[in-house]
């Protein structure tokens, strides 16, 4: 039998919103993965700590403050840091269109934005965790 896909799901930085983040989790675990969400406030370093001892496949960064030029690269170069290579990294919120290339050189998967169907997501996960 084949272990079900783990997701870490955060809200890096002061955004007090998490509604989305909510809503993706709960689409991912009903799609049939193991969804840990840490909470509001996260810092990088607690994401990257969650994602190591959860043995997670995945992590999805949930960003509406606009810090994420900030706290994204951190979490992937915390990761590198760490070793932790084979771990796909998403990204949802608002985030300017213009930064969406930048994000992806630096190691992000692929970002979801506003709007985005919860299906798309479930499988963009299902296919990267798999590839």
């Amino acid at each position: 039998m084949q272990r079900k896909i783990r997701v870490v799901v955060a809200k890096p930085g002061l955004d007090g919103h998490d509604r989305g983040a909510k809503i993706i989790a709960r689409a991912l675990r009903d799609a049939g993965m193991e969804v840990i969400y840490t909470g509001l406030h996260q810092t990088p370093e607690q994401i990257v700590e969650t994602v190591i001892q959860e043995d997670a496949d995945a992590v999805g960064l949930s960003i509406l403050s606009g810090a994420h030029m900030t706290l994204v690269p951190r979490v992937v170069e915390l990761l590198r840091e760490q070793g932790v290579d084979d771990v796909v990294v998403t990204v949802g919120g608002t985030i300017p269109s213009d930064d969406v290339p930048a994000l992806k050189e630096l190691g992000v998967a692929e970002v979801f934005g506003p709007g985005s169907p919860t299906q798309e997501i479930v499988e963009f996960i299902r296919g990267a965790v798999r590839a």
